[in-house]
């Protein structure tokens, strides 16, 4: 079996805390160290602050024995990692010639004078092993210190990605015998998160490898099969056994893997049973008839949208009702009847409104299939940062859902 590493990754930079950046640099690295068999078990941030930063590597360095800190290698005040490692390790930084030499030869390849302050890049912790950096102009290195080796590389993403990939995993290969861990994603829609961990069952989602987790989002739930093992083949055996046993307990609930959207299945669906959908949306900038239409036109019906209910209510002659979703209902009645389509879906929402109670009814939505009719209300409108997924993946989930629920009783 593969040797045991744990690792925890730190991103550095003040911009991150402050909301100003999102930071994918650790999602790419996770996912690169999954792909090892190392253990994550904590992604730290901290701002650039050569004591927190040295703070948050000592920290590391208790609970892991591989620590990556990503960002402040750059030639400005700000960038604080070197000295932060070196405090951290109880290390001087050391000039290397070498290294200053390769960062002008860099810049004379941009054809740029390099300034003094790049003379920084040429700083490493006193033995550390240097990550030459071909791509950029911060090289990056590795540390070792009491049985943890600290991995520095830059914040810039495609910098980050090379050392990696190119210089410390084969470092990590070569020092430890590594395994892999896989994961395939079983995507749901139709069932919320509690009544989904019902139905799993403890038996799956206590085990201990493959490992069985959920991850709600807007109107769909992932099931996250991990399995950890020597090789690839290993790993995905033991995937395929549990996602067999999970498929016999939720199987009806499952319309996808990993990559999947639900309007690529949806489509797909609607295409086999030769069947079309008639979608009508009003406040929603028309986000759901684009999303099918864009994937195979030709499983639309008709696809309309109004800036409003209102100004649904105006074109079609038909007066709102006190309540949302009674207007959806009596829409629906007039999308049936003018499209004959054998799916429908019924869309409205207040496109001037923010959040609030789902008895303020600002969402209402009803999806048809043949005699099976599926409604909902949301408190949310228009201006809420969630409408257009939430209002996109509840309509097109109860379709699919229906219409799966058709096939199968056919």
């Amino acid at each position: 079996m593969s040797h045991e590493i744990n690792a925890e990754v730190i991103a550095i930079g003040t911009e991150i805390l402050l909301g100003e950046i999102t930071d994918t640099n650790s999602v790419y690295i996770a996912r690169l160290l999954r792909d090892y068999g190392i253990n994550l078990y904590f992604m730290t941030s901290v701002g650039d602050n050569r004591k927190r930063i040295a703070d948050a590597i000592r920290l590391a360095m208790t609970r892991a024995q591989l620590v990556i800190t990503c960002g402040g290698l750059g030639p400005t005040v700000d960038d604080m990692t070197r000295q932060a490692v070196a405090d951290a390790t109880d290390r001087t930084l050391e000039f290397q010639q070498t290294l200053l030499d390769q960062i002008a030869a860099r810049f004379s390849t941009f054809k740029t004078q390099m300034t003094e302050n790049n003379r920084q890049q040429a700083y490493v912790p006193a033995g550390a092993v240097v990550l030459e950096n071909p791509v950029g102009t911060a090289p990056g290195f590795i540390v070792n210190h009491n049985g943890c080796d600290v991995i520095s590389v830059p914040g810039v993403p495609r910098e980050m990605k090379y050392l990696l990939t190119e210089r410390a995993i084969p470092y990590l290969r070569q020092k430890y015998q590594l395994g892999v861990i896989k994961a395939r994603v079983l995507k749901t829609a139709g069932i919320g998160e509690s009544m989904l961990d019902s139905v799993i069952g403890a038996d799956l989602l206590e085990a201990g490898n493959p490992t069985v987790g959920l991850a709600a989002h807007s109107g769909q739930v992932d099931v996250r099969i991990t399995a950890k093992a020597d090789t690839i083949e290993e790993a995905l055996v033991m995937i395929d056994r549990t996602d067999a046993q999970l498929r016999e307990r939720i199987g009806k609930h499952v319309f996808g893997v990993d990559e999947d959207k639900l309007e690529t299945i949806l489509a797909a669906l609607l295409e086999k049973s030769s069947q079309q959908i008639a979608i009508i949306e009003a406040g929603t900038g028309g986000g759901v008839g684009r999303a099918l239409s864009g994937v195979n036109p030709a499983v639309i019906a008709a696809a309309t949208s109004y800036d409003s209910p209102d100004a649904l209510c105006r074109a079609l002659g038909i007066v709102p009702e006190a309540r949302l979703s009674d207007t959806a209902q009596t829409v629906m009645t007039h999308i049936q009847a003018a499209t004959g389509a054998a799916a429908c879906l019924v869309i409205l929402t207040d496109p001037e409104a923010d959040e609030g109670a789902d008895s303020d009814e600002r969402t209402a939505l009803i999806a048809q299939v043949g005699e099976r009719t599926r409604t909902r209300v949301f408190g949310f409108g228009g201006q809420a940062d969630i409408a257009p997924r939430w209002i996109s993946m509840w309509g097109l989930s109860a379709v699919w859902g229906m219409l799966r629920e058709q096939t199968d009783h056919d």
